[in-house]
């Protein structure tokens, strides 16, 4: 197991959403994890430095110094983070570091079976990454809350985001039939 998290814990997790408007369903998966955040508040709270942000802009948690008393937990707005139960310290993706200082891709990038993840550095502006990110239109998560976060979604409905940050969907049947079509045109 890659990064030994117990099997009741997930680092990442992958959200279903359903919708249903006359008999007429659609269903998307959302990839949750840390987001990598530019301004993470879960840094701010930590009373002892465990999670920190390494220049490369990764958040992570060092084990050794967390206390596990949960304040970066509260502090995330994408709730994507728990206390381990057995090191009983906080826990998250960290973006595979230690593959990613390998020279590796995230495992979660690695096994993706249809390709969707990408995973890149941001600074470096011919990686793909940053060609993906000036050539389509992207979404992160909550926008609102200023954290900046570095995890993008490609193609994220309004309704389906809408889900996340827990607000009112601003979506219409007619959008929804027409996004349903062109899904169904593009298998």
């Amino acid at each position: 197991m890659e990064n030994q998290v117990p099997f009741t814990h997930f680092r990442t997790i992958v959200s279903t959403y359903e919708i249903d408007t006359d008999g007429i369903a659609q269903r998307a998966t959302l990839p949750r994890l840390c987001n990598h955040c530019e301004n993470p508040p879960c840094v701010q709270v930590c009373p002892t430095q465990a999670t920190y942000q390494r220049p490369d802009g990764i958040v992570v948690v060092d084990n050794t110094v967390c206390v596990g008393c949960g304040y970066c937990i509260q502090a995330c707005p994408y709730d994507a983070r728990f206390i381990n139960p057995q090191t009983r310290t906080a826990d998250k993706c960290n973006f595979c570091i230690q593959r990613v200082d390998a020279g590796l891709l995230t495992a979660c990038v690695e096994t993706c079976v249809g390709g969707a993840r990408i995973f890149g550095d941001l600074n470096d502006s011919d990686s793909d990454i940053s060609r993906l990110l000036r050539e389509y239109p992207t979404q992160v998560l909550k926008p609102a809350m200023g954290t900046n976060p570095r995890v993008f979604y490609i193609g994220l409905e309004a309704w389906l985001q809408a889900k996340v940050v827990g607000e009112q969907a601003p979506w219409s049947r007619e959008k929804l039939l027409a996004d349903v079509k062109n899904a169904d045109a593009n298998l």
